[in-house]
């Protein structure tokens, strides 16, 4: 039994090693790759013909910023 909590202990105090380190490095979680800006892609969804869910919410994005009121020129 001891040697259970001496391991458990033990792994509790790396997790929240880790834990500090990455609070206070503050970056976001990668790959061991790099992710996907390491391969040219910009975006997850680098299709040609999005679906029609996507077109629909860049159209309505599109009218938004259309019917938008541009502050800085009044």
């Amino acid at each position: 039994m001891t040697v259970f909590l001496l391991t458990l202990a033990f792994f509790l105090l790396v997790v929240v090693g880790m834990a500090v380190g990455y609070i206070f490095q503050k970056k976001s979680l990668a790959g061991s790759c790099g992710g996907l800006g390491t391969l040219g892609i910009d975006k997850a969804c680098n299709c040609d013909n999005p679906c029609e869910k996507r077109q629909e919410r860049e159209r309505k994005a599109a009218e938004l910023k259309e019917n938008s009121i541009n502050v800085k020129n009044l």
